[in-house]
């Protein structure tokens, strides 16, 4: 029985619809019905395969990392090599390894891009440094100013969610319930948000850190791993 026979098993099995698994996962049962048809392609770059196969596994109770594997030996994609498997290439394989992980980020990128553009439903996006941007004063806020010497008192916000990009990933952060950031963000890419509650979705969970109120967050999840954590503030 191949993979994506097992899969459509085991799910029967349950008695589940492709919608019902995808309501629980928050995976698009498009992707998880192009799993059990083995269509790939429809799914896109292999990091998103893979994090969708562990995501499906663990759901219908089977071994996640038997499945990615099967994957690797179907699709004839290899996982990244090992140091003593490098170590053991021609000088001009060596040579051309930079070029190939260059030329092989940029594909991930651009599949990743055209995933969100086509599939994601467009939302307006609101970074916490725009949000907290403050406003150009109005000249009539100037005399309010002028009238009342005292400004108001401001809420402490003593609590804060800090997250910081390690490697290339797609992320969603909602914040007292509005999306705060959403897109495929580069390494380095860091951010402050501050409210009474944070929910986090990443499609590449090793490449996101997390930091709340200045103490490290558990790890959200392994390389390709799409994971969705909440956090109180």
């Amino acid at each position: 029985m191949g993979l994506g026979e097992r899969f459509r098993a085991a799910r029967e099995e349950r008695g589940l619809t492709l919608s019902e698994v995808g309501e629980q996962l928050r995976i698009r049962s498009v992707y998880l019905a192009a799993i059990e048809e083995e269509n790939w392609k429809a799914i896109g770059a292999p990091v998103y395969i893979r994090g969708f196969l562990r995501t499906y596994a663990r759901f219908l109770g089977l071994d996640p990392e038997e499945a990615v594997g099967e994957f690797n030996t179907a699709s004839g994609v290899a996982p990244s090599a090992s140091p003593s498997a490098a170590a053991g290439t021609s000088p001009g394989q060596r040579s051309m390894a930079p070029l190939l992980w260059i030329a092989g980020i940029v594909a991930i990128a651009l599949i990743g891009f055209v995933i969100y553009v086509y599939v994601s439903p467009p939302r307006p996006v609101t970074t916490a440094q725009q949000s907290a941007a403050p406003a150009t004063p109005s000249p009539s806020a100037a005399t309010a100013a002028t009238i009342h010497p005292s400004p108001q008192p401001q809420p402490l916000q003593t609590r804060t969610l800090a997250l910081r990009v390690t490697s290339a990933s797609w992320l969603r952060v909602t914040i007292d319930g509005s999306v705060s950031m959403e897109g495929i963000f580069p390494r380095g890419t860091s951010k402050v948000f501050h409210g009474k509650s944070a929910v986090v979705r990443a499609g590449n969970a090793a490449g996101v850190e997390l930091t709340v109120d200045g103490k490290p967050a558990a790890k959200l999840g392994g390389v390709g791993d799409v994971v969705e954590k909440s956090f109180t503030l």
